[in-house]
């Protein structure tokens, strides 16, 4: 199989509903959590997590939460990203370890980054956006992971439509109001091939120092 750039594989990918049985073979289903989780993360909180469903059970729960998609149902992996609001509020010394052990960051760095990044989700609670932060982070994940399986000749599906409590129920986190769905992934090999729709023209879409959609509209 010829390698992908990125490039390549940002306008090859499509989204596809429907996917053949076969399985998605382990080492490359773990290559595809490891990129994904390279993806970045604000202040490094890596407050993103990923639940990988397999079994029949299982993605037949997320059929159900998902109001009958097809994709559950017959990709053989669907992964549910889930974002972890409250996580900045837990022990980091693993990632400042980690930055040290790699010679990323000073211990002086590490203080202050310490410090304000504590301060900015303050800012953030205060303003009732910590939940959008988290969220934010687990959909970049999730765009990296489907880059990285177009590259792998893999199909994907980023999934909406879902019942959130639902999703929650089916993954075992019914009871916590901390965390939050982001995006559910489906992931296998397609059994259709999608024709790329085309996008606007960038003057439709792509403005400089201002936005000027309305302007463009009215025919100023």
């Amino acid at each position: 199989m010829t390698q992908l750039s990125v490039a390549d594989a940002i306008r090859t990918r499509r989204t596809v509903r429907h996917y053949l049985p076969d399985p998605v073979p382990p080492t490359t289903l773990h290559t595809l959590l490891a990129l994904a989780m390279e993806a970045p993360s604000s202040w490094n909180l890596q407050d993103r997590a990923v639940v990988v469903v397999t079994d029949p059970a299982g993605r037949e729960g997320l059929t159900w939460a998902t109001g009958g998609q097809p994709q559950p149902r017959e990709a053989p992996v669907v992964l549910v990203f889930v974002a972890e609001p409250e996580a900045w509020r837990g022990d980091r010394a693993d990632i400042f370890d980690l930055a040290r052990r790699n010679q990323a960051w000073s211990e002086e760095f590490i203080t202050g980054f310490a410090a304000a990044s504590t301060e900015f989700q303050q800012g953030l609670e205060a303003r009732d956006l910590l939940r959008e932060y988290a969220i934010k982070d687990a959909m970049i994940a999730a765009t990296y992971l489907m880059l990285a399986a177009t590259e792998l000749g893999l199909a994907t599906s980023p999934m909406n439509g879902w019942d959130e409590g639902k999703v929650k129920k089916v993954i075992g986190i019914e009871d916590r109001e901390d965390l939050a769905i982001a995006l559910l992934v489906s992931v296998g090999y397609a059994a259709e091939t999608r024709r790329h729709p085309g996008r606007r023209a960038h003057d439709h879409t792509v403005f400089h120092g201002t936005y000027t959609k309305d302007r463009v509209e009215a025919g100023y």
